[in-house]
């Protein structure tokens, strides 16, 4: 058995870019920078390094999100690590991305206060499918 599970907060280090592949399905991409502290060993005071990290949405939630996400909104995502690869000019290149299931919104861009319930319910974002199961579906 393999677990695939991502968790990360950050900030959006750029406005996403919506794009529809060649099926017609959606596709929102978009990149989060996560910080994460080290000792600077000559120094020895803390300090913030941040990690880049690429993100995609697909299917109708992208549409709607790609209306409400900006450049600079700290957001919490959950989702798998998926590595892909291509190739350009001749040369092999790939890359490893977070493919989002959920995401939630922790502040407006750049404004560090956290999104009213209004401003959320201004665009139709539709629910992540709902899973639901059983006791008596679990074999322990």
């Amino acid at each position: 058995m393999s677990i695939n599970k991502v968790l990360i907060t950050g900030n959006l280090t750029r406005d996403p870019e919506l794009r529809n592949l060649p099926s017609g399905a959606a596709v929102l991409s978009f990149g989060v920078a996560v910080n994460d502290r080290r000792k600077n060993s000559s120094t020895g005071e803390w300090e913030d390094y941040p990690n880049f990290v690429d993100c995609s949405l697909f299917g109708a939630r992208a549409e709607a999100l790609s209306r409400i996400l900006t450049k600079g909104m700290k957001v919490a995502i959950e989702g798998k690590l998926r590595w892909s690869s291509w190739e350009k000019d001749g040369q092999k290149r790939s890359k490893l991305d977070v493919n989002v299931e959920e995401i939630e919104f922790l502040s407006r861009g750049g404004e560090g206060s956290a999104m009213p319930a209004a401003s959320r319910s201004e665009v139709d974002i539709p629910p992540a499918p709902e899973i639901t199961v059983y006791d008596e579906d679990i074999p322990f």
